[in-house]
């Protein structure tokens, strides 16, 4: 397969983050009641009666405030709110034996520590071999009566990247998909990330807003458009962690989540992930203090593989309990190895400063 082929297919199989649309409807002051299905067909493009049905059934169709039943008559000046699945699934999940990192599970959530190189969901010519696939063959497992029609089909609320490491959380019940999809949607969810980024970022702690869409030159890529005119609105918060004069270590929290946001804002910052061969960071930087730098780096994308992005916390309301719950998991060890190396790298330039002063 090509290189191009490649991203092409990696932008297919990532994905939005985000796996659901939220629509926003007020009913007209001349609006004759009418049931809420009926209605919702004739407002939302593509919709169908089955599918709303299901929508409502699964507690996605907010009125007021409140869910509604199907038979609901919409009154004037409702406001309602729609969540509606982005993708419609039409193969079927194979399920797979794979060793799966679980950092929780209970009657209605899973949380999962995904290691870099595993795509999250099936994609056009990847049927198999997704984390998906594995949680398909891990829930068939631990209930043998499970069918694969009766597997739950909307348990993903989000994604990270193939080669993003960290928390995944997934959803078990048509109620629990409800509640995190509302969470992402109204920016409640918790989500730290660690990234290793080029050069030495400025300040000490900044946001970014720039909207984020596909780039109008390179389609296989994303790109920012800090102007508005392109994309859907995007902003990250970062702080520095710790420096290392070439590379910084920084934390980064998502009000939003949209494909490739961390890596795109940090491109625009013009400080791109370290070894982000989509976005620029596979490429050394200028600047070199001794002549053993480009072979100290060569050595550092050995080590990383990979762009030097860890999804590390999140944290939201319990679907059932609705109590906050927060998850946590350590660095993946190929980023810990890279910044152990850039932290030696650092100490040895400055003794190499002490010795010549």
């Amino acid at each position: 397969m090509s290189r191009e082929q490649e991203q092409e297919d990696l932008l297919e199989q990532d994905g939005p983050e985000e796996l659901f649309e939220r629509f926003n409807i007020i009913v007209d002051k001349g609006q004759e009641p009418m049931r809420i299905d009926k209605f919702l067909v004739a407002r939302i493009e593509h919709a169908t009666r089955n599918k709303v049905q299901k929508s409502i059934e699964a507690g996605r169709v907010i009125v007021n405030n409140k869910q509604v039943q199907p038979n609901y008559k919409i009154r004037p000046l409702d406001e309602i709110i729609v969540y509606t699945d982005k993708e419609i699934r039409t193969d079927e999940i194979i399920p797979e034996d794979m060793d799966l990192n679980i950092v929780f599970e209970d009657n209605d959530i899973i949380i999962i520590n995904k290691p870099a190189g595993m795509v999250v969901h099936p994609g056009s010519g990847n049927p198999t071999g997704t984390l998906i696939n594995g949680i398909a063959g891990y829930l068939t497992k631990a209930n043998k009566d499970l069918s694969e029609e009766m597997l739950p089909r909307f348990g993903m609320v989000h994604r990270i990247d193939k080669n993003t490491t960290g928390l995944l959380v997934l959803a078990k019940t048509d109620k629990a998909v409800s509640s995190l999809a509302k969470q992402f949607f109204d920016h409640t969810v918790h989500r730290q990330y660690i990234a290793l980024v080029w050069g030495d970022v400025k300040e000490d702690q900044g946001t970014v807003r720039a909207h984020v869409g596909r780039n109008i030159k390179h389609r296989k890529q994303f790109a920012a458009y800090p102007d508005g005119d392109h994309g859907k609105e995007a902003v990250t918060h970062y702080e520095v962690i710790e420096r290392f004069g070439y590379v910084t270590l920084i934390s980064c929290k998502l009000e939003t989540g949209r494909t490739h946001q961390i890596r795109v804002h940090m491109q625009h910052l013009g400080h791109p992930l370290f070894n982000d061969d989509m976005y620029g960071g596979d490429r050394i930087v200028k600047g070199t203090v001794f002549n053993k730098y480009k072979q100290f780096v060569d050595n550092c994308f050995e080590i990383c593989n990979r762009h030097a992005l860890h999804a590390k916390t999140i944290g939201f309301t319990h679907p059932t309990t609705r109590k906050e719950v927060m998850f946590e998991s350590e660095l993946a060890s190929d980023m810990t190895a890279v910044i152990q190396k850039w932290r030696g790298y650092v100490n040895s330039i400055q003794m190499r400063v002490n010795n010549n002063g």
